[in-house]
């Protein structure tokens, strides 16, 4: 397909982004061309448009960012047979290289070669975006097209929450941002006996109360691990779920986790911190996972069965949805907290 369309571009290495108008590009050999219909906002899209140390250090201006999506293929590359013009696709955002001993062990989403569309290759935030084939998950037609914009995070709720047994568990969320809020819904979906979480945001908490978290609690006006001691009988939590990379937040995640329990990490900290090894971990006889991504492709079919299921509640979770060009509007409305997660329309 030949012509222009509009994207969003990070000009130079400095804050801010800018609506151009840039060639489509064309697929090439096993990829596949697709016309985005909803793009959201992640928080790696925050950094890059603020332009924080991590976009400095790991982004190359100039490039079209945003790597969260749903859309419709409207061309082939050579070779590709998997899909054809017309399926309605997410994708898997991390490209993998399918020959390192990760990825031919069946742990791809740690592949040593990865490229991540709209950090390391062109994104999403435009009216067209060329993927690699075997990227593409072809939507279940009968799923809201929003809903399917969002599975990339929410894959990464469902790998965080689901990475060991949750059913008729105790569990804490350490911080309510999308994702977190996500881990409510997939948490209460998958069985667990009690959802308790903390933040120091009382919108999104107010999200989480919607969404059934049993607890909610803002660690500003109290002691949130006297809070869930008090809440499971002084034992602590089955399950830890760590989603804000708050050194003080994880800290108190580890001080609720029972012995003997559980705790999956995708929150990244800032800068590097200090973990009690002895007391948080060894002596607890703490289980740490940490998570990144989502299993390839694992995660995704869990992920499809649960929307199907209609357990979740994305339309609580999903509070904006703005056009591509009020993709400033947007960025500051994430960046002040008071969103769950928002949609940008081409």
């Amino acid at each position: 397909m030949q012509g222009q369309m509009k994207a969003v571009i990070k000009p130079a290495a400095a804050p801010g982004a800018q609506l151009i108008t840039a060639p489509i590009p064309q697929p090439g050999p096993g990829q596949v061309l697709v016309k985005v219909r909803t793009a959201s906002i992640c928080g790696t899209d925050l950094h890059i448009y603020f332009w924080d140390p991590w976009a400095h250090a790991r982004i190359k201006p100039p490039l079209i960012f945003g790597h969260e999506f749903a859309g419709e293929v409207v061309e082939l590359g050579a070779g590709v047979d998997s899909l054809k013009v017309g399926d309605f696709i997410s994708a898997e955002t991390h490209v993998v290289c399918g020959k390192c001993i990760q990825c031919r062990t069946g742990n791809a989403h740690v592949c040593q070669d990865m490229h991540i569309l709209g950090v390391d290759i062109p994104g999403v935030f435009a009216e067209y975006v060329v993927i690699p084939a075997s990227n593409a998950v072809i939507n279940d037609k009968s799923l809201p097209p929003d809903y399917c914009s969002v599975q990339e995070p929410l894959g990464n709720a469902v790998f965080t929450a689901l990475s060991d047994d949750i059913t008729a568990k105790t569990v804490l969320i350490t911080g309510v941002g999308p994702i977190g809020l996500m881990a409510v819904d997939v948490a209460k979906a998958a069985g667990a006996a009690a959802v308790f979480v903390t933040d120091i945001n009382e919108y999104r908490l107010d999200i989480a109360r919607k969404l059934g978290a049993d607890l909610a609690i803002n660690s500003r006006n109290e002691d949130p691990v006297a809070a869930v001691k008090k809440a499971t009988g002084g034992a602590g939590v089955d399950v830890v779920l760590e989603m804000s990379g708050n050194p003080t937040a994880i800290h108190q995640g580890f001080a609720a986790l029972r012995s003997g329990g559980r705790v999956s990490m995708l929150g990244i900290p800032s800068n590097p911190m200090e973990i009690n090894i002895a007391d948080e971990i060894v002596f607890k006889g703490a289980k740490i996972y940490g998570i990144t991504g989502r299993r390839m492709y694992e995660t995704w079919y869990q992920v499809g069965g649960l929307l199907r299921s209609g357990k979740l509640h994305l339309d609580t979770i999903i509070t904006h949805k703005f056009p591509l060009e009020r993709f400033a509007e947007a960025m500051e409305i994430m960046r002040s907290g008071n969103s769950g997660k928002i949609l940008l329309v081409p």
